[in-house]
């Protein structure tokens, strides 16, 4: 199973302003610094707890369907999934109707189930699922501890451009704000 990067978020769980007003900055020279350390951010959170933050799009591409028939989703929590097509020897995607996926996006990891799919003709990646994953569309969506590691961060490598050698990659603040999400590997 091959989780695929396909397209967003569209905004960050904290905006430029927001991040300003914790820095305590007021004025531009270094918005695209701190935005630049703002998705830089996101991105360490969303590593560090296996989780994406804001609504995203991914494509799971699979060779087969698995005994049992329910997939273990790489990637939570799960929004929606938008559709899942099975490709034929000669690439040829059928739609699996809507009515036959059964998402669960309750369990951790998230799930589906596909009635009476049909068997992918091709040998590799036969079988690709698109979805949304993230608590939301929006920041207020965003858990607010995750929201403030995330404040933590950027504070942390404003303040540290570089200087230290050696360091986790999370501050011991942030990290205990993050621990809570974690989700466990499969």
């Amino acid at each position: 199973m091959i989780p695929i990067f396909v397209d967003g978020p569209a905004v960050e769980p904290i905006t430029l302003p927001e991040m300003k007003a914790y820095l305590r900055i007021d004025h531009e020279a270094e918005d695209d610094l701190i935005a630049g350390l703002i998705k830089a951010a996101r991105l360490v959170v969303e590593t560090a707890s296996r989780r994406a933050l804001i609504e995203q799009r991914w494509r799971v591409v699979m060779d087969r369907w698995p005994d049992g028939g329910k997939v273990r989703l790489p990637v939570a929590p799960l929004l929606a999934v938008d559709g899942i097509k099975v490709l034929d020897a000669d690439g040829t995607a059928t739609d699996v109707p809507a009515a036959s996926i059964d998402a669960d996006a309750v369990s951790d990891p998230p799930g589906i189930a596909v009635d009476d799919a049909p068997q992918p003709g091709k040998a590799r990646h036969g079988i690709e699922i698109e979805l949304r994953a993230g608590f939301g569309s929006t920041p207020d969506a965003v858990p607010s501890t995750l929201r403030l590691a995330i404040k933590i961060l950027v504070a942390h490598w404003f303040e540290n451009r570089g200087d230290v050698a050696g360091e986790q990659i999370l501050p011991p603040q942030a990290m205990a704000l993050v621990a809570p999400f974690q989700r466990a590997r499969l």
